[in-house]
């Protein structure tokens, strides 16, 4: 269990590892490479922790022509139960090591982390227009717990965070976590294509909730409530 946490400890191994969780079929390199932005090399090295630490497992793919078979990647079931569905505060735990080990700001360790996890949807609405990168926005938003509320007002569109999974750690120290949280906005609202973008978080009492992210969707704000 040690050397499990140690490993999902790095923030790019426990991306790895959350999209491996998250897929319906064993993950070749190819598709990790172009998911997570990194060169083939680095993305193996962090296979090979993963599976070191018995989290992962290595698997030769179906034969397809001649040639070598490649390898391909799935969650060990057993790491699936012990550390499948994290919390909200374990996310926010990763986010704080990184941000302790770096020396960047909240900002940008929460916009890189916000990339990680919107990549695999990106592709999903790339080509498409700002509202199909709006709906994909919400939904994030609302798995990482902040209960996003759509209200129509004029026409335009307004999300109202009904909820803070950080509720504690923010009241605590909003000036780091709140930026956490902004940067990780746009760090999803980046990697789904461009055609929606965080403007700015507006943000309340974390106990009382009712946060909201101001977004322009192809070039057009929305209404500010």
């Amino acid at each position: 269990m040690q050397r499990q946490a140690r490993a999902l400890g790095n923030p790019t191994r426990h991306a790895i590892f959350r999209y491996l969780e998250a897929a319906t079929a064993p993950v070749g390199v190819a598709e990790l490479t172009e998911v997570f932005g990194l060169n083939h090399n680095a993305i193996r090295q962090h296979l090979a922790k993963l599976c070191e630490a018995q989290l992962v497992e290595e698997e030769l793919a179906p034969p397809r022509g001649p040639g070598r078979r490649k390898l391909q990647y799935r969650i060990v079931p057993a790491a699936a139960g012990a550390w499948g569905g994290s919390s909200s505060y374990e996310q926010l735990a990763l986010l704080l090591i990184e941000l302790i080990g770096t020396n960047r700001s909240p900002r940008e360790v929460g916009y890189e982390a916000g990339r990680r996890v919107a990549a695999p949807h990106g592709r999903r609405v790339a080509g498409c227009d700002g509202q199909a990168a709006l709906d994909a926005l919400e939904a994030l938003v609302a798995r990482q717990g902040f209960e996003p509320e759509r209200r129509q007002r004029g026409g335009r569109t307004v999300l109202i965070l009904q909820q803070c999974p950080y509720a504690a750690a923010a009241s605590a120290d909003p000036a780091v976590v709140c930026e956490l949280h902004r940067g990780l906005a746009e760090g999803m609202a980046d990697a789904l294509g461009g055609g929606v973008e965080v403007e700015a978080l507006v943000p309340r009492d974390p106990r009382r909730a009712g946060c909201r992210l101001e977004t322009i969707v192809d070039g057009h704000e929305i209404e500010r409530p």
